[in-house]
């Protein structure tokens, strides 16, 4: 299978090259910076730059493309939400979703499936109320964000044969995410909850993420929404007495609401709220985890 994947040098963007690669499949990459890139990935993918997300990447990108994954999309948590910084999480998804479903409609040949990717965030915060596919959404920055990439990139099933979202949660893995901010504090005996730690994470080790968008491609079966989680989601609570435990360290420090709030500001309601989300839809494919467990996953990522 050849396939084009838009944030390829991400966090998990590296992960899901990986894997196709190591699957035998021919790997098309978008990047501004094709040299790097390259030191990236390695010479196994084939390149093309794509500067400007608000103009259309080059169609010769696409000639014989089986399917797209689209992981583009500034981080969420990688600076504090200032107006700024908000258009740039929004318009680094939407404008790219936009050009990316426009250059597939001027195809001869469109690509068969579509994989874009979404979050968890969609659902907002629901205390401890089981989320599945079909829960509703919600309707704060984080969930209008994912609303609207997800609508932008519903507009190409006009030319494609399957579209498949995965919201994705939080991802635990080496070198970036979520973990590699905690793990410093954690090592320093100085970790616990968060706020009340009461709040649920619907977390995904990032190799089953990975999995997750390459059964998307080869998996004739599914189709729209897919939760991309861990089947067991845990209070941040739980969450840090299962790192702590890992590490071997005291875990129950807790940092105080107002104090991440402060140190945050609006970005502090990823870290205070929560979902229990539960991927029901893999389940019922009998999705196979290599780490469904968060103990499992946390050895495998916490050093």
């Amino acid at each position: 299978m050849k396939v084009l994947v838009t944030g390829a040098t991400g966090f998990v963007g590296k992960v899901v090259v990986r894997q196709l690669l190591e699957a035998g499949d021919q790997v098309v990459v978008l990047t501004r910076n094709i040299p790097k890139a390259a030191l990236t990935l390695g010479s196994d993918c084939t390149y093309y730059q794509w500067v400007d997300t608000n103009e259309l990447p080059d169609t010769a990108a696409f000639d014989g493309v089986d399917a797209v994954i689209n992981l583009m999309g500034e981080g969420i948590a990688d600076k504090r939400w200032s107006e700024e910084q908000k258009k740039k999480i929004y318009n680094s998804r939407i404008n790219g979703t936009q050009k990316l479903v426009e250059v597939i409609s001027q195809l001869k040949v469109a690509p068969s499936v579509f994989v874009s990717t979404s979050a968890v965030g969609i659902y907002g915060d629901r205390k401890n109320e089981e989320i599945t596919e079909d829960s509703k959404t919600a309707d704060d920055f984080l969930a209008h964000v994912c609303s609207e990439w997800e609508k932008e990139a519903s507009k190409v099933k006009e030319y494609v044969k399957r579209l498949v979202f995965i919201r994705v949660g939080v991802v635990l893995g080496h070198g970036g995410g979520a973990l590699s901010k905690m793990l410093p504090v954690f090592k320093l005996g100085a970790g616990g909850p968060i706020g009340s730690g009461n709040q649920y994470m619907s977390w995904v080790h990032i190799e089953d993420l990975a999995g997750m968008y390459i059964e998307a491609l080869k998996n004739n079966s599914m189709s729209g929404v897919y939760n991309g989680t861990a089947p067991y989601p845990a209070t941040n609570k739980e969450f840090s007495t299962a790192l702590g435990k890992v590490l071997k360290r005291p875990a129950f420090a807790p940092a105080p609401a107002f104090a991440i709030k402060l140190a945050f500001g609006e970005m502090s309601t990823v870290l205070l709220e929560g979902q229990k989300v539960l991927p029901t839809k893999l389940k019922a494919i009998n999705f196979r985890y290599r780490y469904p467990t968060l103990e499992m996953a946390l050895k495998e990522t916490a050093y």
